[in-house]
């Protein structure tokens, strides 16, 4: 399906999710005092309601973009972008502020609007880096390498998580346990702006690159035959990959599997032409977060389920599955 296609009944989708999500809420608002900026329904709407659901578009749409883009770096529609450790090290650096260092964390309100995100950010970019400084030891940057010292990294990571939750006090594991579940309940217009920022360059650099992508996919040599440049469209992939998640786990915790699905959808209809599957992805991806917050408030209103418990309990099945299909069609996963 062509992308002009695609746009309108993609975008009408966002937008009824999207003023479906905004009327849900403990708080019945009038629609009629939303534009009074005094009222109590206009801060609700304004400075709670409608930051978090474009948050949420935000963050989906980054996380399917970049999961596209990590699905092309390993040549598999399998991959995910925790498996080059930026998920793990995001997540290790802010158990290990949020346990250790709760005193900073409360210091300020500054340091609390800033401080989370910020080491979550530093943490994901920095397992990233000691991912490819590991894996570049061994013939350049191999991707089987790329893959298994990811997956270690994870492990550490995990394992190291578990030691903090452990030793934690009561204040600090729930607020590490929220966290790691993924939640939007924080979300501002700053964040926001940066998530926007962020998925415009994302989205325009591995646009223009698009065609590159296109032969990458038939293999290094081949590509590299057709005139590709191969080392800088790796680091082109794995930068956008780690960014982008980064940026996303830094302000919305652990999201799973929404890299893993919402790419391999797309491919159902789309092909696997990453002129089509980048910007399409982004936009499902948009949707699927959208109507993921939107069902975590309402199933349990007033109360409200952490958003990466529906995402797994959608991806972990829809994973199953892809692997069975697989299986059947070819005799291997």
């Amino acid at each position: 399906m062509s992308n002009q296609r695609f746009l309108a009944p993609a975008l009408l989708a966002l937008l009824l999710i999207s003023g479906v999500s905004l009327v849900i809420g403990p708080v019945a608002l009038n629609p009629a005092n939303l534009f009074e900026f005094s009222s109590a329904d206009a801060a609700v709407f304004w400075q709670l309601r409608l930051p978090r659901v474009a948050l949420a578009a935000l963050c989906g749409a980054l996380l399917a973009l970049t999961g596209a883009a990590t699905q092309t770096l390993f040549r598999n529609p399998l991959a995910d972008p925790s498996l080059i450790g930026v998920s793990a090290g995001a997540a290790l650096a802010t158990v290990s502020f949020v346990v250790l260092g709760a005193g900073v964390l409360a210091s300020t309100p500054l340091m609390a609007a800033v401080g989370l995100p910020l080491a979550s950010f530093t943490g994901g970019v920095l397992a990233t880096l000691l991912v490819l400084r590991m894996a570049s030891r061994y013939r350049g940057i191999s991707m089987t390498a790329l893959l298994l010292i990811g997956l270690a990294i994870n492990a550490i990571a995990g394992a190291v998580i578990g030691g903090l939750k452990y030793v934690a006090d009561e204040r600090a594991l729930r607020d590490a346990s929220f966290w790691l579940m993924g939640r939007f309940t924080d979300a501002n217009w700053w964040q926001v702006g940066l998530l926007a920022v962020v998925l415009l360059v994302t989205l325009v650099m591995l646009q223009q690159s698009a065609e590159k992508l296109n032969l990458w996919l038939l293999g290094a040599e081949q590509a590299q035959l057709l005139g590709v440049d191969i080392n800088a469209t790796r680091w082109l992939l794995i930068l956008c990959a780690s960014v982008g998640v980064g940026v996303v786990v830094a302000f919305a915790g652990l999201i799973g599997f929404v890299g893993l699905m919402v790419p391999h959808l797309v491919r159902i209809w789309s092909g696997p032409d990453n002129r089509r599957l980048l910007p399409q992805s982004a936009l499902v991806g948009a949707v699927l977060m959208v109507l993921a917050d939107a069902l975590s408030r309402y199933l349990i209103s007033p109360s409200e389920l952490p958003v990466g418990i529906l995402t797994a309990l959608a991806g972990g099945p829809f994973f199953l599955l892809i692997i069975h299909l697989r299986y059947t069609e070819t005799g291997h996963a």
